[in-house]
């Protein structure tokens, strides 16, 4: 695969502002799980003070297995922009997308993006999991993250760098 191809899935393809809360977070967690050891703190933080203890592991460990899934069998590396990066990633968007679709109940379409993102053999616990994550995102009670664009910009206005 040549550098072009693999960076691809890396390419803007919109803002994070432009998610809903769900999606939004399942971007911004991918990031911050994949940004090291101290990040994952806070994401585990953030599942324990929403959910409490129990169920935050619970959360943790959906989402602990999701990303080694897709990590250990990928069809290639996940590309994410930076944690506080206002663009939206290609990748990352399948990831948003897959994530929000699962939590809504339609395995199907679901099981058809995980295919995108693993071999097809391990879409089903991928789905799984991602159903998992989603609805513990969704008992989370997230808002979009308008801070990200400010709140006095509007919401397709470009981020003044780039990366």
């Amino acid at each position: 695969m040549s550098n072009a191809a693999q960076k691809r899935g890396g390419a803007p393809v919109g803002f994070v502002t432009e998610l809903d809360g769900i999606e939004a977070a399942s971007v911004i967690y991918l990031r911050l799980w994949s940004d090291g050891a101290d990040s994952r703190d806070n994401v585990w933080g953030d599942f324990a003070a929403s959910l409490g203890v129990e169920q935050g592991r619970k959360a943790l460990t959906s989402f602990e297995n999701l990303c080694s899934l897709c990590s250990k069998f990928g069809r290639r590396p996940l590309m994410r922009h930076a944690v506080n990066c206002k663009c939206l990633g290609a990748d990352e968007s399948c990831f948003a997308n897959f994530i929000g679709t699962a939590v809504t109940g339609d395995r199907d379409d679901a099981m058809l993006i995980a295919t995108l993102l693993v071999r097809a053999d391990v879409a089903p616990l991928l789905t799984s999991l991602a159903t998992d994550f989603g609805l513990a995102l969704k008992r989370m009670n997230l808002r979009a993250p308008r801070h990200l664009a400010g709140e006095d910009h509007a919401m397709h206005t470009p981020p003044t760098t780039l990366h």
